[in-house]
């Protein structure tokens, strides 16, 4: 038997709001939100912890929910479609919300399959649809890891899982200061491939099957000189019209998937 909240001035619903909302509740409470049943199932399969789940029966039936893989420790919540509209984000509706825990974001988490992992890091983006898209671009080529590097922006923002389609949730992820990731990536003997302008070669001539990081910066300010100054090489994606750059997502794309092409 689960459990029925009908009205949005309940006390738990209200602490949900401020869970969407404030990235401060998302962090001091361990928890976050996750809309869609695809965004869920991704969330389950990568082995984060459901709190609970609350769905709204006039859209998506206990049958749905029954099916997905949950924890027999997960509780089941059935609410009324305006509860639903007051802690949904998108107005695309599905009828479920999960409450996860999030999961940290260590170095000493990660566990790389291939003997030469291919790395994505990105040095401080901040606007949640470029890092969705980056995550996206991770999954979609099976990189090993993405790594953020000074980052701006709560991981488990909607926004970031909205845009990621939930690859937020099917990818390695590791944050830290820019100086603890060159730390990492020079103790694993991982070479440091920077999207720079400057002392840069085109990006397709390099080697990329062994061990490699490809870093990229925002299309506004580029990458810190940190990581110039550790760079085994710098790349660049030649140019050949008028503008001079590329959004940070889609310069990593063009990288990635050429490492992806000699790996195979």
């Amino acid at each position: 038997m689960h459990k029925s909240i009908q009205s949005v001035h309940n006390s738990y619903i209200k602490e949900l709001f401020q869970l969407k909302e404030k990235s401060r509740v998302r962090k001091k409470t361990g928890l976050f939100l996750i809309e869609g049943l695809r965004e869920t199932t991704l969330a389950i399969n990568g082995n984060f912890e459901i709190v609970k789940i609350l769905f709204d029966s006039s859209i998506l039936s206990i049958n749905k929910i029954t099916e997905l893989n949950l924890s027999s420790s997960t509780e089941i919540i059935e609410i009324s479609n305006e509860v639903y509209k007051k802690i949904a984000y998108r107005d695309s509706t599905e009828g479920i919300v999960a409450v996860a825990k999030n999961k940290t974001t260590d170095f000493d988490q990660l566990e790389f399959k291939s003997k030469f992992p291919l790395i994505l890091v990105a040095e401080a983006p901040e606007k949640p649809g470029n890092i969705g898209a980056l995550l996206r671009t991770a999954d979609a080529a099976g990189v090993d890891a993405v790594f953020i590097a000074n980052p701006k922006t709560d991981l488990f923002n909607p926004n970031i899982i909205r845009s990621s389609i939930g690859c937020v949730f099917t990818t390695q992820i590791a944050q830290g200061s820019t100086t603890d990731i060159i730390t990492f990536l020079k103790k694993q003997g991982i070479s440091i491939y920077c999207a720079a302008l400057t002392a840069s070669v085109d990006y397709s001539t390099l080697n990329y099957t062994n061990s490699s990081a490809i870093i990229v910066g925002t299309e506004s300010t580029g990458l810190s000189n940190e990581w110039l100054e550790n760079s085994d090489q710098n790349i660049i994606i030649p140019m050949n019209g008028i503008i001079d750059s590329l959004n940070m997502s889609v310069s990593a794309a063009i990288v990635v998937y050429e490492a992806i092409r000699q790996r195979r």
